[in-house]
């Protein structure tokens, strides 16, 4: 019925006929046929078909920039039966990515990589037109891929692969979205590899959670498990934004999917394409969404906006004179109506600037200045003291010793010497995603490690096959990591 419905929808807009002319023209034409009544169907038709074909030229213009992305990893199984009995298993996942730089650059969504031990990226094949055209499994060109960064808060990650003149898709749309407009989502549902769906966008700013400022675009074009990733593109082949999740209760498409907007997704690309983490101001005050019963409890002047819940003693905003139950107006000079505004103004503002906050106190409108802080947890610390003479090609990590300068970004380390992973290069090895950002190596093979030079030493004397065993500090747990030398 739906799809009728669409066909039926397409012909009226094409022709540009209206409901009562298509009417009249039936009627004619089941009358008494004439040249011109056929003439009228052969137009129709012709219209159909070049949307047809346009359709087509999309998808292959789209496809190539389009990857599977598979993920191997230890989880805990759940156990049928309470044995009381931990089992720790090997989960596999697909999901979806889309090549965003010619240089093997890809973004997708973070819940696909994290945790991940390997990650492995399918290139796309050409579409078959017979079953003597499909390409082997065994032939699809599948690269190993590095982890850049990932932003929990968006639900983003960026991936980098070994390749040179790849397929893209362009970030940022050249015009906004708007309801009603015809999208297509491609990925790989559940596995099947560059599956096309198409659909409309049903809203442009759609937010779950009051509470959490990110909006999403959502869409009835069905997305489903291992879509997670894949674009959404418009009829011109732009990204309007990548697949996240979807409403379900059967656990398959029901018409509600959601992709984060492709404005998002082209500033915190930004950010971990230079920095392999988000930079965002922090002014140490937390602010939700007004409701109704909100605003009569506390008896504010406004039953909608954005009211500061909490505000951090001798913090920039308590230093400025923020207040709690003060709403937010404007930031830099931008309007606040929800929460998501306000998240937005403070990541766009100026790192080395105060932030302009304009405040409704009962009936009193304040204007602050704002000193701004930026926000960073601490893994996103230690990536700002990466050197690439410090690269431990072996391992696929950059490290440091652990000295003054580690100590006042690390307070809580249990045994306060060795050296810190900073972060991961892109060599592949077999100790590729099983050491993180912050891990400290005390020993290899029970001998003590406390530079980096000791590190470089040890895993000189190893050869291809033998055993390695690194003792490392985790969160203060200490714990061992078992591989061989590649």
């Amino acid at each position: 019925m739906q799809s009728l419905f669409l066909r039926i929808l397409l012909l009226a807009c094409l022709t540009s006929i209206t409901t009562t002319e298509l009417l009249s023209q039936q009627s004619q034409r089941s009358s008494t046929p004439t040249a011109e009544a056929t003439g009228d169907e052969s137009h129709n038709s012709n219209l159909l078909r070049q949307f047809n074909g346009s359709l087509q030229a999309l998808v292959a213009k789209v496809s190539p920039a389009v990857v599977q992305i598979q993920t191997a990893g230890l989880a805990p199984l759940e156990a049928g039966k309470k044995s009381g009995v931990a089992l720790i298993v090997r989960q596999r996942a697909i999901g979806s990515g889309v090549i965003v730089d010619p240089d093997g650059y890809i973004m997708t969504n973070a819940h696909v990589v994290e945790g991940a031990q390997r990650v492995r990226v399918v290139l796309p094949v050409p579409p078959s037109r017979s079953p003597l055209e499909i390409t082997p499994v065994g032939k699809r060109q599948v690269l190993d891929a590095k982890v850049v960064g990932i932003h929990k808060e968006t639900d983003l990650a960026l991936l980098k692969i070994d390749g040179q003149h790849l397929p893209t898709l362009p970030l940022g749309t050249r015009r906004p979205v708007e309801p009603g407009e015809l999208v297509f989502a491609i990925g790989s549902p559940e596995g099947l590899q560059n599956s096309v769906t198409m659909g409309v966008v049903s809203s442009v700013w759609r937010q779950p959670d009051p509470d959490n400022p990110m909006v999403y675009i959502q869409t009835d074009a069905p997305i489903n498990p291992g879509n997670s990733g894949g674009p959404l593109v418009d009829l011109d082949g732009y990204i309007v934004g990548l697949n996240t999740f979807i409403l379900s209760e059967g656990g398959g498409s029901e018409g509600l999917g959601f992709a984060i907007p492709a404005r998002v997704v082209t500033f915190v690309y930004g950010n971990l394409r230079k920095y392999g983490h988000v930079h965002r101001t922090e002014i140490q005050a937390g602010a939700q969404t007004i409701t109704s019963t909100l605003a009569a409890g506390l008896g504010l002047t406004q039953n909608w906006g954005v009211v500061i819940s909490d505000v951090t003693p001798r913090g920039p905003a308590d230093t400025a004179g923020l207040k709690l139950r003060d709403i937010v107006v404007a930031v830099d000079g931008r309007p606040i109506l929800g929460l998501p505004g306000l998240t937005a103004a403070l990541y766009l503002h100026a790192p080395d600037e105060a932030v302009r906050m304009e405040i409704l106190r009962g009936n009193e409108k304040i204007l602050l200045e704002v000193p701004a802080l930026q926000y960073q947890d601490k893994t996103d610390q230690l990536a700002d003291f990466i050197d690439p003479n410090n690269r431990i090609g072996r391992l696929g990590i950059y490290v440091m010793k652990f000295d003054d300068r580690l100590r006042a970004a690390m307070p809580d380390v249990r045994i306060p010497s060795g050296v810190v992973v900073l972060g991961q290069s892109l060599d592949v090895n077999a100790l590729s995603g099983e050491l993180h950002a912050g891990d400290i190596i005390h020993t290899v093979n029970q001998l003590p490690i406390q530079s980096v030079e000791q590190l470089r030493s040890a895993l000189r004397q190893l050869k291809p096959g033998d055993p390695l065993i690194l003792q490392i500090e985790r969160q203060g747990q200490l714990q061992y990591i078992d591989s061989e030398m590649e």
